[in-house]
């Protein structure tokens, strides 16, 4: 049977036991400091907290310590690889090379390849799988045949892959453009989002093609209907994008995935199967499209498409809920079938082409009043909602509930009685006594009266001959003693079987450029075998700062080999941002990217 686990992001704990509550079989989470989420850090003891909260479900948790990391971190790196082992945290995702020089065979965790090194190629898997990897989190930008095919040609080593959220458009781990721009390394943690930023696009003579626009900003990722399609790649760990984002948003995505993950199982009983245990009880109903996101694409799973990113704007529009009707002084009216709720945030695109938003003070059927009348609000516009207040303040409330089922044998011990479950047994001493009338009811009712725990009774068997009448008290002494047994029943620590081993070689394919390897200490570079290989923070380099996927030329109709027009412009083409900051972009027709140079 196929294992699959859906990866949830923890921006902290309450985040955390919210993904394990509406169905995550595992969290990845920001240690204290070395994620590339600098901003989403967590102290070691809610890292602690999480662990053993998962654990209680058979769900795991993974620790993000992918970041490049200077020499003089490398003693502090160690100190908190030995606490997170300490805790108990299930796995480790790193970008460092380096790292693979500690001693790791005390360790319980196993390390995961980060989507940070760069893996879009088969050469890059099986090479990480060569060095001792078990787990690979593949780039965002893969189609589902080259997912399949990595599998198929090495399949031994775990495919992760990203199924929902937002974009990067460089490819994971190759962004310099935050760094050099605004020195703030995105290998660091410290992305400043050069990709959502305005540009002006140029051709060779200076003339404007395109005028303040976000040409870099992809939208949102969105697999949900492609997730057997995923599966049957080879593909098993499902992971969404997020650990900048809210409790509600955590529990709205898994929601959705876990509940399609459920389905696709039940269709498939004897293939696949859940990596946690337990059975979720929602009180609402999920909806992707009211929750951030910049529009949705399934980005290249199935090639390269039309319409992939967002050049009008990087925030979230919403879902579209009408046309704006008529517009009087203090309210308008929308033509459309939504209803809508005091607190509503609602948004158009304006004259300006820009997002321009407001929010709902009052609403009488269709008419809304604003808080603030938005100045640049027209008849005919198209409205947007990007704040559900009714669907936010249900997912304020409790929303999930995760028990795990167990199964409830009741029999007869020569002096009382004995009830066992998943192979624990606990009995009590009590004068056997035949029961007048049948009991099984009263049994089965007490017996199934687990509330307040993370149990669910799923059943209560008897021996054949069971026949006797055994006191609620003593039922109820039974119950307490089998619940305390399985709350402290320790799960079995995860041993770390992997084998590290440095290769006397570069990654396949080689990168052009030194600063590639984002190597930034000597571990690293005794690692490589390579003492002339040095990180762009700490060198520079005159390679592109971004490598796309996502390609102007065809965003626009221009590309010949996918049977666009010839380009009527002269090339090189460049970007300009506000502060008049220019940068050169080429087109890689052989290996279908853009590169952006400064």
């Amino acid at each position: 049977m196929t294992q699959l686990e859906l990866l949830a992001p923890a921006k902290n704990l309450e985040c955390g036991i919210a993904a394990i509550n509406h169905g995550a079989d595992a969290v990845y989470i920001g240690a204290p400091r070395f994620g590339a989420r600098a901003a989403a850090s967590n102290s070691i003891d809610d890292i602690r907290a999480l662990c053993i909260y998962a654990h209680r479900f058979g769900a795991k948790v993974y620790v993000t310590v992918n970041t490049i990391i200077y020499d003089d971190e490398l003693q502090s790196t160690w100190q908190l690889l030995q606490q997170l082992n300490n805790v108990g945290v299930d796995a480790i995702l790193v970008q460092d090379m380096g790292i693979l020089n500690f001693q790791f065979s005390s360790f319980n965790f196993q390390l995961h390849a980060s989507t940070q090194t760069d893996n879009r190629t088969l050469e890059k898997v099986r090479w990480l799988r060569d060095i001792g990897f078990r787990r690979v989190v593949l780039a965002r930008e893969l189609s589902v045949d080259e997912i399949a095919e990595i599998h198929r040609r090495v399949p031994d080593v775990e495919l992760e892959v990203f199924v929902h959220g937002a974009l990067c458009v460089s490819y994971s781990g190759l962004c310099y453009a935050s760094q050099y721009c605004f020195q703030r390394s995105a290998n660091r943690g410290e992305c400043a989002q050069f990709c959502r930023m305005k540009f002006d696009m140029l051709d060779a003579d200076g003339h404007e093609l395109e005028h303040q626009r976000h040409l870099l900003s992809l939208k949102d990722m969105n697999q949900l209907q492609h997730l057997d399609e995923l599966i049957a790649a080879g593909a098993s760990s499902f992971k969404i994008e997020g650990r900048l984002k809210d409790v509600s948003y955590v529990k709205n995505v898994v929601t959705a995935y876990s509940q399609r993950l459920d389905a696709i199982i039940a269709n498939h009983p004897n293939d696949y199967c859940r990596t946690s245990k337990g059975r979720i009880h929602y009180s609402f109903q999920p909806n992707l499209n009211k929750t951030f996101n910049r529009g949705f694409t399934s980005y290249f799973l199935h090639g390269r498409q039309p319409d992939i990113f967002s050049p009008v704007t990087p925030k979230a529009m919403g879902e579209f809920v009408g046309i704006v009707k008529e517009v009087q002084r203090d309210s308008f009216n929308v033509a459309g079938i939504a209803s809508f709720a005091n607190g509503d945030g609602l948004c158009f695109i304006n004259d300006n082409h820009e997002l321009e938003g407001f929010r709902v003070n009052r609403s009488q059927g269709n008419r809304l009043f604003p808080f603030k009348m938005p100045k640049n609000l027209r008849s005919g516009m198209a409205l947007y909602r990007n704040f559900d207040y009714e669907f936010e303040r249900q997912l304020s409330r409790p929303t999930a509930e995760r028990k795990i089922p167990i199964s409830i044998h009741i029999s007869a011990t020569p002096d009382g009685f004995c009830l066992s479950t998943n192979g624990l047994c606990v009995s009590v001493v009590y004068e056997h006594q035949k029961a007048q009338n049948p009991q099984y009811e009263n049994i089965q009712r007490q017996l199934s009266k687990l509330g307040g725990t993370i149990y669910e009774c799923a059943e209560v068997t008897f021996d054949e001959d069971f026949s006797f009448f055994v006191p609620n008290s003593v039922l109820s002494e039974l119950r307490r003693q089998l619940i305390d047994e399985l709350e402290h029943k320790v799960p079995e620590p995860h041993r770390n079987t992997q084998h590290m081993a440095s290769l006397p070689q570069y990654p396949s394919p080689r990168y052009p450029f030194p600063y590639l390897y984002n190597i930034a200490n000597e571990q690293a570079r005794e690692f490589y075998h390579a003492t002339e290989l040095t990180a762009y923070e700490i060198k520079g380099g005159d390679g592109p700062l971004m490598q796309c996927r996502h390609c102007l030329r065809f965003a626009f109709g221009f590309c010949v080999k996918h049977g666009g027009r010839r380009p009527t412009w002269k090339e090189p083409l460049s970007l300009r941002l506000g502060d008049g900051r220019l940068f050169r972009l080429e087109f890689d027709c052989k290996n279908c990217q853009m590169n952006v140079y400064a």
